[in-house]
């Protein structure tokens, strides 16, 4: 399989480019609180799904006339049992990840479900790394461990929110869907296949498998204007593009390290929340948002081409 570099190592590092992406994530919860009147979480993300894994997978195939969607799936022929079987558990895996985070969300509250998911994540992508024979690095320790601490202060120092304790597991599972993805496409990247051919089969794979849902949450939301506004914005921008850049920052960039790294979402969720929708953080909140942000400094100057496998 041809090596695709050129994209991967742009003007922006693996670390900046997961980063961005992270912040374009960090958006979509201010993006969703202008039709959460008229749309459920569900139909939400998986309009988010559907229409995001659409348009990687036009672009992938349109980016070198398809080569890099071909090559993808000559590997498949050649290799079933490896690449088909990742892909389509990448999928299930993307497809987890969004129906059960969503989930957590209606039931225990955005900022419990935000913070179980994404602090969990990391964990769980330290986990898969140390069974696959890769250990996180002592660097990668201490950030996550920061982060998730920052999580946690970000979300006792906010306001006030109800724990259940099946919205936690709920979200415990959301994590692990994420790192399982994330891992999967970290995988296949480094072992040779286009990134953009990689990101857009998952995601094309789990907008297959949530349309049947969206269609049955009758989305008559997406015939508004601000419907539809808003499914285009969390489809492509935040979806599309954001895992554009996620995918190119794993060319570089260990997936226990992105993992850690996307903690910045719910930083940038927050400020939005302070800027945009009027919301207020306590001392301990804004002491949070601090930590996070030292943390995961820790990690961004790591970004020198070496091997993925280096946390």
């Amino acid at each position: 399989m041809a090596v695709h570099t050129s994209r991967a190592r742009g003007l922006l590092g693996g670390g900046t480019s997961i980063l961005l992406a992270a912040a374009l994530w960090g958006t979509t919860g201010t993006a969703q609180s202008v039709i959460l009147d008229t749309a459920g979480p569900f139909s939400i993300g998986a309009a988010r799904i559907v229409i995001g894994g659409l348009l990687l997978l036009v672009l992938a195939s349109f980016i070198e006339r398809g080569a890099a969607i071909r090559r993808l799936l000559a590997a498949a022929r050649a290799d079933r049992r490896r690449v088909r079987r990742l892909i389509a558990l990448g999928a299930i895996s993307v497809a987890v990840y969004q129906t059960t985070f969503f989930a957590s969300v209606a039931t225990t509250g955005v900022a419990v479900g935000t913070v179980v998911t994404i602090g969990s994540g990391p964990a769980f992508a330290g986990l898969l790394a140390t069974a696959l024979g890769k250990r996180p690095s002592s660097r990668w320790l201490l950030a996550t461990a920061g982060a998730v601490v920052g999580c946690a202060a970000l979300v006792s120092g906010g306001e006030a929110a109800g724990v259940v304790p099946v919205g936690i597991v709920l979200a415990l599972v959301a994590g692990f869907g994420y790192a399982s993805y994330a891992t999967i496409a970290g995988f296949l990247i480094n072992n040779g296949d286009d990134d953009l051919a990689v990101i857009a089969s998952l995601f094309a794979g789990a907008g297959f498998l949530l349309l049947p849902g969206l269609i049955v949450t009758t989305p008559e939301w997406l015939l508004s204007p601000a419907g539809l506004t808003v499914a285009l914005y969390l489809g492509a921008v935040t979806t599309t593009l954001g895992y554009v850049l996620y995918a190119r920052g794993l060319r570089t960039t260990s997936v226990p390290t992105a993992t850690t790294l996307t903690m910045a979402e719910p930083v940038v969720a927050a400020l939005l929340g302070l800027i945009v929708l009027n919301e207020h953080l306590g001392t301990v909140a804004l002491a949070g948002l601090g930590l996070i942000g030292i943390s995961l400094l820790l990690l961004v100057p790591r970004r020198k081409a070496r091997s993925p496998a280096a946390a």
